[in-house]
């Protein structure tokens, strides 16, 4: 028999029938001065497809509703919660109650993502800017990096990339958890 597609009723239907495994539905994500508008749709789209509980947004990180977003979102957004955080710092501290914050970045103490076990309580992950990474305000708050294993010329990927690879990861972690 030949091969035959899903028809987009069909894969949304068997979507929202599976069980988000472990606590990737608990997840938060906080983007700190992300600049662009398509990466913060395509994360946006990330966390739809991954199950994630909401989006944290704070410094210049554009939020809904904006065209640019919803055109790389392509509707995500009015699917996976969100809000603004004016005090990302004070906002920490409050999560730190209850998840444990980890950071994607590179630092001397940063594990690699296939390495690092997962934290006994939700994670909140933290993605920062473009270019230079997250803001070493937040840092101290932070209780583990976490970064992606790369073997080529380049050290980063884009943010909205990284956070695909980095959910799809935890994924894996909670699937044989």
């Amino acid at each position: 028999m030949a091969p035959k597609k899903l028809s987009t009723k069909e894969i949304l239907n068997r979507n929202l029938a599976r069980t988000t495994p472990g606590m990737m539905n608990e997840l938060i994500i906080l983007l700190h001065d992300v600049r662009s508008l398509h990466n913060v749709g395509a994360v946006f789209r990330n966390a739809d497809a991954f199950g994630i509980k909401k989006i944290l947004c704070s410094g210049v990180t554009p939020t809904p509703p904006r065209p640019e977003i919803s055109e790389t979102a392509i509707g995500a957004e009015k699917f996976v919660e969100w809000d603004y955080v004016e005090e990302p710092t004070k906002k920490l501290k409050e999560l730190k109650k209850e998840y444990a914050l980890w950071g994607i970045e590179q630092t001397i103490h940063s594990r690699l993502l296939p390495d690092a076990a997962l934290p006994a309580r939700p994670a909140c992950l933290i993605f920062g800017n473009e270019v230079t990474g997250i803001h070493e305000a937040l840092l101290p708050y932070i209780d583990a990096f976490v970064e992606i294993p790369q073997y080529g010329n380049k050290h980063s990927l884009n943010v909205s990339v990284a956070t695909g690879v980095v959910l799809y990861g935890m994924l894996q972690k909670y699937w044989s958890y």
